[in-house]
């Protein structure tokens, strides 16, 4: 496990995140973005050693930024079906949705 750790609001939810973890992250720039970039989020709520004390922020520190590289611009998540149906009718619907997201390594957390 790597040193520090970091929880960063991203895409509306929280996630925890360590040093070289690969996450997939919404898709940045509508996937326009080039392989090896930068992306730097400062909107961490908590931040420090793995074990230690941590900083927590109010609701963000003040400063603190996790830093990633871009692995891959656009990946395609799984294939998530949608069905309507109305018994007693003749009414049947089906769709089908798959979620476009940015490939990124966790290359710094600053607090």
């Amino acid at each position: 496990m790597a040193d520090n750790y970091a929880i960063i609001e991203e895409s509306g939810g929280q996630r925890i995140v360590n040093v070289d973890d690969q996450i997939l992250i919404d898709l940045y720039e509508g996937g326009e973005a080039k392989a090896g970039d930068t992306i730097t989020i400062d909107k961490v709520l908590v931040a420090g050693p793995v074990g230690g004390d941590a900083k927590i922020g109010a609701p963000y520190i003040k400063g603190a930024t996790v830093t990633f590289e871009i692995i891959e611009p656009m990946v395609k998540g799984d294939k998530i079906f949608i069905y309507k149906f109305r018994p007693k009718n003749t009414y049947q619907r089906k769709t089908g949705h798959r979620q476009r997201f940015t490939a990124c390594k966790v290359t710094g957390i600053n607090a």
